[in-house]
């Protein structure tokens, strides 16, 4: 133990309450943070995790061509030249899906791919009415790309598998027609007549929207419903790494020349909500952080002028500037380093007790408890922000003290 460090030790034990007290306030911060953070990224994992199984990670959809302008210059509000691209016309439907998904099971980041139908419907059961958004589905290909098995929380879906006249509910959906597996559910055709089908699953995607609104039937009975020409409006991607989809999508609109659309694209407004409330959660308890910088700034600095005598003899003795200036770094070290290490266990302690309360969330997302992830980067940027804010508070005395001339010093703790 070098003597700098042995000094820094006995000014802090004569100082125990002050300690105390700056120990707890970097303990608590940390903690906070931790904490904090834990939730909000784990109801945004919890939201992705559930887009991702629903809506694949990256969607194709129409074909397009890009139209000639010939000698007139569109104008430069026009939507197809508003970011410098061509204009584009669009055609409905995918006409040769299965071309398609051949191609796209080539590249190594495609793990799956299933053809969907997608319309909108009138639902009928009993005396309640909603509308639907009706997908019309492969069974064996959307069970490879999506999560709709796990996600049955009523019935089977081996059920709907073997009965062609038979669909899945969004879980809010079944609730709100008030039917439940087994159960008979209308589906009423452009042509204005309804369809009757059994229900065979209802299912919990953990999304809102898809829960709320969601009918999945057999794409055939779909296409006969919707009076579509072509069996598929779009392509569901499920990907090997999902973030690398937005290069994904460039590749495939210039290849395939259909609309593709990422996941992060798609849910770009809640993706940066998400964002904000962890910025603005970490900006919040790094004022905690900071208050505790205060803390032991005050603790630190009256600590010099409590021990002006002691620093002046130490100075008389051969201590150079540095070392009385590295005394009190080293008491900063300390606090931060008991505070850091104490302040990681508080988290993970706070972080697993609010894991275990109940809550009741039927929004965005669905959840029955608070939603937390484990992340070693939480502890990471915890600790740092701890480290800055000591030294930061530590510096400023142990400069000062470091300034005491010793002769002056001593003449003056004489007196």
């Amino acid at each position: 133990m070098t003597p700098p460090l042995y000094i820094a030790i006995r000014f802090l034990s004569h100082r125990k309450r002050a300690f105390i007290l700056s120990l707890s306030g970097v303990v608590f911060g940390v903690a906070i943070f931790i904490c904090t953070q834990a939730q909000t990224q784990g109801f945004a994992k919890n939201f992705i995790d559930s887009t991702l199984g629903s809506n694949g990670a990256l969607v194709l959809r129409s074909r397009f061509q890009t139209g000639a302008t010939g000698l007139m210059v569109p104008p430069k509000t026009s939507a197809g030249n508003a970011a410098g691209l061509p204009r584009r016309h669009f055609l409905s439907g995918i006409t040769n899906a299965s071309e398609i998904m051949r191609i796209s099971r080539q590249f190594a980041d495609v793990a799956a791919c299933s053809p969907v139908l997608r319309g909108t419907l009138s639902a009928r059961a009993g005396f309640e009415n909603a509308t639907v958004d009706l997908f019309g589905i492969d069974p064996v290909y959307h069970l490879q790309t999506t999560n709709l098995a796990q996600q049955i929380i009523a019935g089977t879906f081996d059920e709907f598998r073997n009965n062609p006249n038979s669909v899945i509910v969004g879980s809010r959906l079944a609730e709100a027609l008030e039917v439940g597996a087994g159960d008979a559910i209308q589906l009423l055709s452009p042509g204005g007549e309804y369809r009757r089908f059994t229900v065979a699953a209802i299912a919990r995607s953990g999304v809102g929207i898809v829960d709320a609104g969601r009918v999945y039937s057999h794409v055939r009975v779909a296409q006969t419903l919707l009076r579509k020409p072509f069996s598929a409006s779009m392509i569901v991607y499920k990907l090997r790494d999902p973030e690398r989809a937005p290069a994904l999508a460039r590749e495939f609109e210039t290849l395939f020349q259909h609309e593709s659309q990422s996941w992060q694209d798609r849910e770009e407004a809640n993706l940066q909500l998400f964002v904000t409330l962890r910025m603005s959660a970490a900006i919040t308890v790094s004022l905690i952080i900071l208050l505790a910088g205060f803390g032991i700034f005050n603790v630190l600095t009256m600590s010099v002028l409590a021990k002006i005598k002691e620093i002046a003899i130490l100075r008389s003795m051969g201590y150079r500037a540095r070392d009385i200036s590295s005394i009190f770094l080293w008491q900063g070290a300390m606090i931060a380093a008991a505070g850091s290490i104490i302040g990681c266990i508080v988290g993970a302690l706070f972080t697993w007790g609010v894991s275990h309360i109940p809550i009741q969330v039927r929004g965005l997302v669905y959840a029955n408890h608070f939603l937390v992830t484990w992340d070693w980067r939480h502890y990471f940027w915890a600790t740092l922000l701890a480290v800055i804010a000591v030294f930061i508070a530590s510096y400023v005395p142990a400069r000062r003290a470091a300034s005491l001339a010793p002769v002056a010093t001593l003449r003056g703790s004489s007196a």
